[in-house]
């Protein structure tokens, strides 16, 4: 009987759903009405101290090819309560401002990534993701910085 017991705790723990293996990304919450969530899993590196992540969040539009715009907007910096991760959550009404270059007769218009300026330099961190949320329609992308092997002195005044 012990021994039938055994086997059906062990089928009846095979049948479970799967959990999610400790996903780094579970703690983060679904986006909210109007926002998409993104995640970015940054590969495992020797030195990640001397990388950094450049978040860019903006969308293609049509421009002129003439003038250099942005996107109003910012990027927020928040923490997940409870867990202590941060989170980033960009806000924008999608309005661009742009410089007035009268464009020459003809030209035509041309699809660009419009970005939302600002933004800090992030600590690479392999061992969590970069969670994004942005409004809806926007995209997510991310630079890697790396520092070089030269340094400067600075100068005593």
């Amino acid at each position: 009987m012990k021994a039938f017991t055994v086997l059906v705790l062990f089928l009846s723990a095979s049948l479970l759903p799967a959990q999610d293996k400790k996903d780094p990304a579970h703690p983060f919450p679904a986006a909210e009405d109007g926002q998409e969530r993104f995640v970015i899993r940054l590969p495992k590196l020797d030195d990640e101290s001397a990388r950094k992540v450049e978040l860019i969040v903006g969308k293609n539009v049509e421009t002129d090819p003439v003038n250099s715009y942005s996107m109003a907007g910012k990027i927020e910096r928040k923490s997940l309560k409870g867990w202590g991760y941060s989170y980033y959550v960009a806000q924008s009404s999608g309005q661009m401002m742009g410089t007035l270059i009268a464009p020459p007769p003809g030209a035509k218009k041309v699809k660009r990534f419009i970005t939302i300026r600002g933004g800090d330099l992030l600590r690479y961190n392999s061992k969590l993701p970069l969670v994004v949320y942005a409004p809806k329609g926007f995209e997510v992308r991310y630079r890697i910085w790396s520092a070089g092997e030269k340094t400067n002195h600075g100068k005593k005044e």
